[in-house]
């Protein structure tokens, strides 16, 4: 490699490098760049933390076998209210582990450093508080809270326990969000004015009609604890495991896919959050008993502030999408388009020429000859040759290796705090500031009117 090359390769990013091992010249011929991000270096394990996990549904599983990939991680017991979770960890993990009904069993434990909060939505502010007193760290996945004053609890029992405490929006740890947030402050897209984004399904498991087992009965299920301070109703299995679906126990769209979305963009631009929210909608196809839509549009209006310009951002689910679903966030500015995958994006940039331009759809074709031919001539004066140039459209896309995994950087990040007393990428005030404008969203759906939000102090106005 030509010391040219190994410098021009350094300057584009101190995360990123242009794919491939061929000469410059091979780029020529596609008007795609491609740069691939590293990664984070392997992690050493400083002393063994052990974990417990706290609800072991789809997440919980998730959560702790990404966790116990981390180096120097071992899991040492796990609560659920159903037996059947209970076994199928013992199968996982081993018969040596403890297991629980009750979550405050883990908390009483000496032996366990940190929790993963994995459980229904209403319940993640009371077991989290409870395990920042117990002295826990806490990965509490999002949203962090279900109603917006439970958060100022999280964020007070945090600051005054001095606890680690991480919200599981994973991608504030990809190496691709970190990217795109060095490509925006660069300024590749001009300045932002508009974000949209979507995440539409067609699937019964999307709409979020979770297998029931077979076993489900009162017996093998404490019903009652998970109910917690909500309207008592006869024991439901499908109430307990399709949460997601009741708003008593969930945080319906806003509070499951909206929130993904508001954490990357706060994270990218740098944003503590909107000034106004509005969101409508309507339930569609899956009418199971649900009490949330399937179908949602929000808009929020953020202000102009220090970190960024004035923008709007839409975002849109749609449960019952026939096109068979599919999803995007771009972020569109003046110059450009930031386009977000998961682990990837693209940067797709047209800048106008500094002259206008004539003729086509113009008043140009309606003047007479003499004044065309004057017109012309003045224009050619006003403007030089490169002014007049077309406009230029470059695109770039960089994209994380295959087989990376954002939840497992999170967890590194997560566990770093801990032992080298590391600041965490998502503390509870970024839970809440992501979160708080996905639970308005869902205010103004059920009161049918704007919600104006105080992104300072996280309060609806």
């Amino acid at each position: 490699m030509s010391n040219s090359r190994r410098k021009f390769i350094r300057q584009l990013s101190s995360t990123a490098a242009l794919l491939g091992a061929g000469s410059l010249g091979a780029f020529a011929a596609d008007p795609t760049k491609q740069y691939l991000l590293e990664p984070s270096r392997p992690v050493s394990a400083n002393d063994k933390i052990r974990i417990a996990g706290i609800g072991m549904g789809i997440m919980g599983f998730g959560d702790v076998n990404t966790a116990l990939k981390v180096p120097g991680v071992e899991l040492v017991a796990v609560a659920d209210l159903y037996d059947g979770h209970l076994e199928k960890a013992r199968s996982v993990y081993g018969n040596h582990l403890f297991t629980t009904r009750d979550y405050r069993e883990i908390l009483e434990r000496k032996d366990i450093d940190a929790v993963i909060i994995a459980t229904p939505d209403h319940w993640h502010d009371t077991q989290s508080i409870a395990a920042m007193e117990k002295g826990k760290a806490v990965y509490c996945e999002k949203p962090m809270v279900q109603q917006i004053e439970e958060g100022h609890k999280v964020i007070a029992a945090q600051q005054r326990t001095k606890a680690v405490f991480q919200v599981g929006s994973q991608r504030v740890s990809s190496v691709a969000l970190a990217e795109a947030r060095k490509r925006y402050l660069a300024g590749d897209i001009g300045q932002l004015n508009l974000v949209e984004a979507k995440i539409d399904r067609h699937s019964a498991l999307g709409a979020w009609q979770y297998s029931i087992p077979t076993d489900a009965n009162p017996k093998n299920i404490d019903f009652d604890t998970f109910l917690k301070d909500t309207g008592k109703v006869p024991f439901d299995p499908v109430r307990f495991f399709r949460w997601r679906n009741y708003r008593a126990y969930g945080t319906g769209v806003p509070g499951d896919l909206f929130v993904h979305l508001i954490t990357g963009l706060h994270f990218i631009v740098g944003s503590k959050g909107p000034s106004n929210i509005y969101s409508s909608g309507n339930l569609v196809q899956w009418k199971d008993g649900r009490d949330v839509p399937d179908v949602m549009v929000a808009i929020f209006d953020y202000p102009a502030t220090k970190e960024h310009p004035a923008f709007q951002m839409t975002l849109r689910v749609n449960f019952a999408d026939g096109g068979g679903g599919g999803e995007f966030t771009r972020l569109i500015g003046t110059e450009g388009v930031m386009e977000m995958g998961w682990n990837d994006f693209k940067v797709k940039q047209h800048k106008l020429p500094v002259a206008p331009g004539y003729g086509g759809w113009d008043t140009y074709n309606t003047f007479t000859r003499k004044e065309q031919e004057a017109f012309v001539k003045a224009y050619n004066a006003k403007y030089s040759e490169a002014d007049r140039a077309q406009a230029k459209t470059t695109e770039a896309a960089y994209r994380a290796p295959a087989g990376y995994d954002d939840r497992y950087d999170h967890f590194v990040n997560f566990f770093e705090a801990m032992r080298n007393k590391k600041q965490v990428v998502e503390d509870a005030t970024f839970g809440l500031r992501a979160a708080g404008p996905a639970l308005a969203a869902n205010e103004s759906y059920f009161s049918k009117k704007v919600i104006h939000w105080d992104s300072e102090r996280m309060k609806i106005k």
